[in-house]
């Protein structure tokens, strides 16, 4: 049986480093995906934000298979791969409902973490998923946790506290973290 392990981290690099050790662990490219929003993105200036995106790219580049830059709505550009970023993708063009809280939940992500997820993403965050056999299960998790993720409960709990209740992917992209120091 194949089961949808997701983490999200604060990171752009964590994220980048979990899926290089999946990858090494013998986790197939086509069963990791990878969403992350990073700080940057966004400009007015096209040769910057080329720029940008080309090393953001070409930083990453053998990571996994189709790693690009997608609009996602109410998130706005993320770096994205693999099979969840192809479902969120397709529902940036109407193909699917819900974009990213849709993609998850249609990998069997339960629709309050869906919600979580997407909010982590529009706030700075990356999101790995992993479709993983039952065998696979625990070296995914033990490779996904050793990363040291979000705690979603007091992340959720945080939102909660400021008011948010779920995604709105009608909602402008939230601004750069900026990350104290």
């Amino acid at each position: 049986m194949t089961q949808t392990i997701t983490r999200s981290y604060d990171m752009y690099d964590q994220a980048v480093g979990v899926v290089r050790k999946l990858k090494d662990a013998g986790v197939a490219d086509s069963d990791i995906s990878m969403v992350a929003r990073r700080d940057g993105l966004e400009t007015d200036n096209n040769a910057a934000e080329g720029a940008g995106i080309g090393g953001l790219v070409g930083g990453a580049a053998g990571l996994l298979t189709g790693l690009g830059l997608i609009a996602i709505p109410g998130v706005g550009p993320v770096v994205a791969a693999g099979w969840l970023a192809a479902t969120a993708a397709g529902a940036a063009t109407g193909a699917v409902a819900g974009g990213l809280v849709g993609a998850l939940t249609s990998s069997g992500v339960d629709e309050k973490d869906a919600h979580y997820y997407a909010e982590t993403v529009r706030r700075g965050g990356s999101v790995v998923s992993v479709r993983a056999t039952d065998e696979q299960a625990p070296t995914v998790e033990a490779i996904m946790d050793g990363a040291t993720p979000i705690d979603k409960v007091d992340r959720r709990t945080a939102y909660e506290r400021e008011g948010w209740t779920q995604f709105d992917p009608e909602a402008p992209p939230y601004p750069p973290y900026v990350r104290p120091l």
